[in-house]
């Protein structure tokens, strides 16, 4: 005789009177725990997350160009024409100077030490060169310089020429990018074609010009557009024909 049935309407074990002890329980396992089907993930998220993938490993690296220089934190500040500086000597007081130019010419004068070259030395370097031609009149002195206001090498500075609304040179900053300069010279003027300027630079001996879309930039919002800048960079805005 057969007994049994699934609620479900499955087929299983038949249940007869010669069924012998495991056949028993094979049935009473059957009609008690319910029927596993394995869970199948979607074919199309699958496909959706293979396609992700490639993508993301499709994604080329950024050009060298538009990367940040590595900073340097063992580099030292270099004083450049135009800066301002303070020259204290310890213990005399009518040596000392403050709010002292650097010329064009890259010179500086101070009581007792005319015509010194400041230009390309750190503020260490310009007070041990003064320290030792003061050694004829002071002993020991001890001199320190402060830079008051900064400009830097000429060789490092950012220029930008054309329709921005101060152009101007700027001091080259570790870190620096195209909106920090643009911040600086006050943004474009009306008649900027700032979606058509260019960014001049050197790389190994050779002068490269890099597309830059400044209006997209400063009015759009297009981050993509914000590159690094690298000292020595000419930020070129031409002048719209429209």
């Amino acid at each position: 005789m057969t007994l049994g049935g699934r609620r479900d309407g499955g087929s299983v074990p038949k249940l007869t009177e010669t069924t012998d002890v495991y056949g028993r329980i094979r049935y009473a396992q059957h009609c008690k725990m319910p029927h596993f089907r394995p869970y199948r993930f979607p074919t199309r998220i699958l496909s959706i997350l293979a396609i992700l993938v490639l993508a993301a490993c499709a994604i080329p690296p950024a050009p060298a160009s538009l990367v940040a220089p590595p900073a340097d934190a063992t580099a030292a500040y270099r004083i450049g024409p135009g800066d301002t500086l303070s020259i204290s000597v310890y213990g005399a007081p009518d040596l000392s100077v403050t709010s002292l130019p650097v010329r064009p010419d890259g010179r500086i004068s101070t009581p007792l030490v005319p015509d010194i070259v400041a230009v390309g030395k750190t503020p260490s370097q310009l007070g041990q060169e003064i320290a030792t031609r003061l050694q004829k009149y002071v002993k020991d002195p001890q001199v320190t310089v402060m830079v008051n206001t900064f400009n830097g090498p000429l060789d490092r500075s950012i220029r930008v020429i054309g329709q921005a609304t101060t152009p101007e040179t700027i001091p080259y900053v570790d870190g620096m990018t195209l909106l920090d300069v643009m911040v600086a010279v006050k943004g474009l003027t009306p008649y900027a074609a700032g979606n058509s300027a260019k960014v001049i630079r050197k790389e190994n001996g050779q002068e490269i010009a890099i597309p830059v879309r400044i209006d997209a930039l400063l009015n759009g919002g297009n981050v993509s557009q914000n590159i690094a800048m690298h000292p020595g960079d000419i930020v070129v805005i031409p002048e719209s024909w429209f």
